[in-house]
C-alpha cells in the first residue's frame, strides 16, 4: 500500500496531537484520581490540581524568596548584604561600596568611635613582612545576560599582628601557642563538613599564616593538616579522636594528637551556641573513614552525651585541664556558653582560689550555626554573643584572673566592624564557621544535617563533594581571610590606635533609637556585669 505525502501530514499531526493534548490530559486525569483517593492532604482532596500547585510553590518558596523576594538586608539566618559581604572579599580580594551604607542608621546599635586625628597607614603596626601569593578574579565583562570572569594570580600582604602585639595562648605551658592573626575558623568536623571543604579551608587559612582552625569534636582528620595551618584540637563529650572503642578517654592517642607540629592547643567543649547539648550526626555522614577516626561504628547516627562524664562540676574539670596539660605541654582551653550574668562566678572564683584553670576560654554565642540542632534550642537557649562576651571578660576581671586567660568569641562574626565591636567588649580572639563555609561555596540552602549539600561543603557524598575544587576555593579563603584582617587594621587606624589589639570599650559607642549615645564604657554595670541598654 502506496501512502502520499499528505498522509504522511495528517499521521505526523495526529501523533502530535496525541503528545500536545492526549498525553496531559491522561497525566492530570491519573493525578486528579489519585489525590481524591489519598487520605493525608485535605487540600488534595477537594483541589487535586489546585493543590498541586500550591505544594510546588511552597517547596520553591525558599529559593524565590532568597534569590527574588527577600530585601538584601532582610534574609536570615544570612542576609544577600551579608552573603556578598564574605563572596566579593573571598572573590577578588575587595570590599569596597559605592553611593553608601546600607544600614538602617535609625535603629539602636553599636558603633566604632572615631579619632579626630586617626593614624596613618605607615604608623600601624602590621607585620607585612612575608608577601603570599594568590589568585583573584578579575572581571572581562559584566553583562545582563553574561558574566566573564578570569582567575590571576596576584601577591598579596598578610596583615599580621607583629611580634609585640601577638596574642600568647598559655604562655605558661611548656608550648605556648603564639597567634599573630586575631581571626581563626571556628570548629567544623569532618563528617559535618566533607573533605574536600576541609581540605580547601586548610589549604586556605594555612597560605593566610598566623591564624588557626578548630577541627570540631569530631577530632582531628588528615584533611585538616593538608594546609599546614595550626589547629586547636577539640574534644567533645564523645571524644572522638581521643576514645577507646569503647568509650573510654584513651590518653595514648592525646599524646598522640598532641606530638603533631600543628596541633598547638586542645579546647573542651562544654557547649555551643547553637545547641547547649551534646552532638547529632545522621548515620549516612558516617562513612567507614569518619568512622575509623572517631573510633564508632560507620553508619550508625553518633549522639555525643550532653557533657562529659570525665567531670562533673568545676573542681574536676579544673582537674582534668590540669592533667591535659601536663600530659601534653600544649594549653588547654574550654568551649561554653553563657546563660546569666552569673554563669563563670564559679570558675574565675575558683581560678582565683587555686592558680588552676583553662588557658582560654572560647564563648559561643547563640546565634552561632550548626550542621544539626534542634529548632528551640538554637531559637532560645543561651545568649548571643555581645552580651556573653561582656559577662565573661567582667567576671574574669572581678576576680582578678582576666590576664590569665585568652578569651575568644564566636557568633556571627564574619565584618571587621562586627569583630572591632566584639574586640572593644573584651574578647581577644575572634572564631569563624558559616562565613568560611561561604567562602569555599556555601549558597545557604540550610540543609547541612541532610548529607545532600548541593554545592559539596556540609556532605559526605562523593558525588556531591565533586562540585567543590579545593585548588580554586583554597584561595577564596585565604582571600577572605586576609581582606578581614586588613580591615581590622583599617577600623583601627580610624579609631586613632595602630593594632586591633589596642582597640578597648572606650573606642565603642552605643545609639539608642532615640539619638542618645553612650560609651560602652559608661554602659557596662559593675554589679552584674552586662550591658545595661
Amino acid at each position: 500500500m502506496e501512502f502520499s505525502a499528505l498522509t504522511f501530514i495528517l499521521i505526523a499531526l495526529s501523533i502530535l496531537v496525541i503528545a500536545i493534548i492526549v498525553i496531559p490530559l491522561e497525566l492530570f486525569s491519573y493525578i486528579y484520581w489519585k489525590d481524591r483517593r489519598q487520605s493525608q492532604h485535605a487540600i488534595l482532596r477537594n483541589y487535586p490540581l489546585l493543590g498541586k500547585i500550591r505544594y510546588t510553590a511552597e517547596k520553591a518558596g525558599p529559593e524565590l524568596r532568597q534569590y527574588l523576594f527577600d530585601a538584601d538586608t532582610a534574609g536570615k539566618p544570612f542576609s544577600r548584604d551579608d552573603y556578598r559581604d564574605v563572596v566579593i572579599p573571598a572573590k577578588y580580594q575587595k570590599n569596597m561600596i559605592g553611593f553608601g551604607s546600607r544600614r538602617d542608621f535609625e535603629k539602636a546599635d553599636f558603633y566604632v568611635k572615631n579619632a579626630m586625628f586617626p593614624k596613618q597607614q605607615e604608623e600601624l603596626e602590621a607585620d607585612n613582612t612575608r608577601i603570599i601569593d594568590s589568585k583573584v578574579y578579575e572581571v572581562k565583562e559584566d553583562n545582563l545576560l553574561s558574566r566573564k570572569e578570569k582567575l590571576k594570580n596576584q601577591r598579596i600582604q598578610p596583615w599580621l599582628l607583629n611580634d609585640e602585639h601577638a596574642v600568647v595562648i598559655g604562655p605558661s605551658c611548656r608550648q605556648p601557642f603564639c597567634v599573630k592573626g586575631l581571626v581563626g575558623m571556628s570548629a567544623m568536623s569532618y563528617g559535618a563538613l566533607g573533605e574536600n571543604a576541609i581540605t580547601a579551608l586548610s589549604k586556605g587559612i594555612g597560605m593566610a599564616g598566623g591564624s588557626w582552625m578548630n577541627t570540631g569534636e569530631g577530632g582531628l582528620s588528615d584533611y585538616h593538616l593538608a594546609g599546614d595551618t595550626d589547629i586547636i584540637a577539640q574534644i567533645g563529650p564523645g571524644l572522638f579522636g581521643v576514645r577507646t572503642k569503647s568509650g573510654a578517654f584513651n590518653w595514648d592517642l592525646l599524646k598522640e594528637k598532641s606530638e603533631i607540629p600543628q596541633v598547638k592547643a586542645f579546647e573542651l567543649k562544654l557547649a555551643q551556641g547553637a545547641k547547649t547539648r551534646g552532638g547529632h550526626v545522621d548515620a549516612e555522614k558516617v562513612t567507614e573513614e569518619i568512622a575509623s577516626i572517631r573510633n564508632v561504628a560507620p553508619y550508625q547516627e553518633i549522639d555525643s552525651p550532653n557533657r562529659f562524664n570525665e567531670f562533673g562540676d568545676v573542681p574536676s574539670m579544673f582537674s582534668f585541664i590540669e592533667q591535659i596539660r601536663n600530659h601534653t605541654g600544649l594549653p588547654v582551653g574550654i568551649k561554653l556558653v553563657i546563660g546569666s550574668p552569673h554563669d563563670l562566678e564559679e570558675v574565675a572564683s575558683y581560678m582565683k582560689e587555686t592558680g588552676a584553670g583553662p588557658d582560654f576560654i572560647t564563648v559561643d554565642g547563640s546565634e552561632g550555626g550548626t550542621g544539626a540542632t534542634f529548632q528551640e534550642l538554637a531559637d532560645s537557649v543561651g545568649l548571643p554573643i555581645k552580651s556573653a562576651v561582656t559577662i565573661a571578660n567582667q567576671t574574669l576581671k572581678k576576680y582578678g584572673v582576666r590576664d590569665r586567660v585568652t578569651l575568644i568569641a564566636s557568633g556571627k562574626l564574619f565584618t571587621a566592624d562586627r569583630i572591632a565591636v566584639i574586640l572593644g567588649m573584651g574578647a581577644d580572639l575572634v572564631q569563624i564557621a558559616r562565613a568560611f563555609m561561604i567562602t569555599v561555596g556555601c549558597i545557604m540552602a540550610q540543609i547541612c544535617h541532610t548529607n545532600r549539600c548541593p554545592v559539596g561543603v556540609a556532605t559526605t557524598d562523593p558525588k556531591l563533594q565533586k562540585a567543590l575544587v579545593v585548588d580554586e576555593k583554597a584561595y577564596r579563603a585565604l582571600n577572605y581571610l586576609v581582606t578581614l584582617r586588613e580591615s581590622l587594621f583599617r577600623i583601627s587606624a580610624a579609631a586613632g590606635v595602630t593594632t586591633p589589639t589596642d582597640i578597648r570599650a572606650s573606642h565603642i559607642q552605643y545609639k539608642d533609637e532615640y539619638q542618645r549615645v553612650w560609651s560602652l564604657d559608661e554602659l557596662i554595670d559593675k554589679e552584674s556585669f552586662s550591658v545595661t541598654l
